[in-house]
């Protein structure tokens, strides 16, 4: 990723006005620990009522890029922006409890002295009846309205997340960032729960940016995905997009499992067992590594030593060994010993399939679902 020159440092004044404007936008923000940049260049538009996941394994930056949007970390260099306002950048700096920001944690934090109401409450203004009004409307939200007078050790933890969401919303801040905020709860829980903030978070019309290392997550909640990577963003876009179009092999790695393999390029073409895939572009002579997902491998019967007739959108069988079968409760994986080279490859399939060890059969490539990149190292 080939970072952007900096821009000159703006005024104070606000950005021309236009209906376009994003809620929340930060312009190459830096942060550097010891000399090491663990946020580096990171830009980012969010508009009011969008998600964006920022999406990425732990210590590449995320959690640090949401503290500085927070205020509660000051960054080295870039500018932050809230509807076309500066509110920091290395000299200026509207303090945190001034930004209109809501934050929501892995742990929710909740007072445990404080009833359900009163913890909604907190931090919110205006006369008690108003308090009482919005606190009765957020946990009508979030079906907690019977628990209102109740303390948080009477509640699940996915209650407790609720009244935490619903706090964080109370105040109606303009932008809501949460960090890894359903990282707490089991998976019988955690989806049904994602969905209902998501829902809330689209009423309130909040730009939200969250955080999280999980690409499941990401895909579910996001309208838009920042795949950040050693401080950067690597890649940006809706998340079919992101799914779909990775930049590299590590981007199509980090949702899922691959199998890959490795080839030299000799007229736009790659040789491989599989038959030949695509390189446009791509000089002769390139070492290149084909990178496919374990569900875009077709697995065949053997005839009698000979597998399936060469196709244009599948190209040509390979023979493999089954090493390893297992069913994964909504998809079979399968292990092959492949007979070219010995390397293994896995292919997925729908519902059960468990075929023996030991068994021969022959494994396609569908040429829509490859991607072409050069060889790492």
């Amino acid at each position: 990723m080939t970072s952007a020159s900096p821009e000159p440092m703006p005024s104070r004044r606000a950005l021309p006005t236009e209906a376009a404007a994003p809620r929340l936008e930060i312009r190459n923000l830096r942060r550097f620990f010891d000399g090491r940049a663990v946020v580096d260049d990171v830009s980012l538009q969010i508009q009011a009522g969008q998600v964006t996941c920022l999406l990425g394994p732990s210590g590449c930056g995320k959690s640090t890029t949401l503290r500085m949007i927070a205020g509660v970390e000051m960054q080295d260099s870039g500018e932050i922006y809230v509807d076309g306002k500066l509110i920091c950048d290395t000299v200026f700096r509207v303090p945190p409890e001034r930004r209109e920001i809501g934050l929501m944690f892995q742990d929710f934090a909740l007072f445990p002295h404080l009833s359900v109401a009163d913890n909604v409450a907190f931090g919110l203004k205006g006369s008690k009846d108003q308090k009482r009004a919005r606190v009765e409307e957020l946990l009508h939200k979030v079906s907690l309205a019977q628990y209102i007078d109740e303390f948080p050790h009477h509640l699940s933890g996915g209650e407790q997340q609720r009244v935490a969401l619903a706090r964080a919303l109370a105040p109606k801040p303009r932008i809501m960032l949460m960090d890894e905020p359903f990282s707490g709860l089991d998976n019988r829980l955690r989806d049904g729960i994602r969905d209902e903030t998501l829902t809330l978070l689209k009423e309130e019309d909040a730009a939200v940016l969250l955080v999280t290392h999980e690409p499941e997550e990401a895909m579910r909640m996001a309208d838009e995905i920042a795949l950040m990577r050693s401080g950067q963003i690597v890649q940006q876009g809706a998340p079919y997009n992101v799914y779909t179009r990775p930049v590299d092999r590590a981007a199509v790695g980090f949702f899922s499992d691959t199998n890959i393999l490795n080839a030299e390029v000799n007229g736009a073409l790659a040789e491989t067992p599989f038959g030949q895939f695509l390189a446009p572009g791509v000089p002769d002579g390139t070492e290149v590594e084909i990178v496919f997902r374990p569900q875009h491998v077709r697995i065949d019967f053997d005839r009698n030593g000979r597998g399936p007739h060469p196709t244009p959108s599948d190209g040509v069988a390979a023979r493999g060994v089954v090493k390893r079968a297992r069913f994964l409760g909504h998809e079979s994986l399968v292990e092959f010993r492949m007979d070219f080279d010995g390397s293994v490859l896995k292919a997925t399939v729908p519902n059960v399939f468990l075929p023996d060890a030991g068994r021969v059969m022959w494994l396609t490539v569908r040429r829509d679902r490859c991607f072409v990149f050069p060889a790492q190292g």
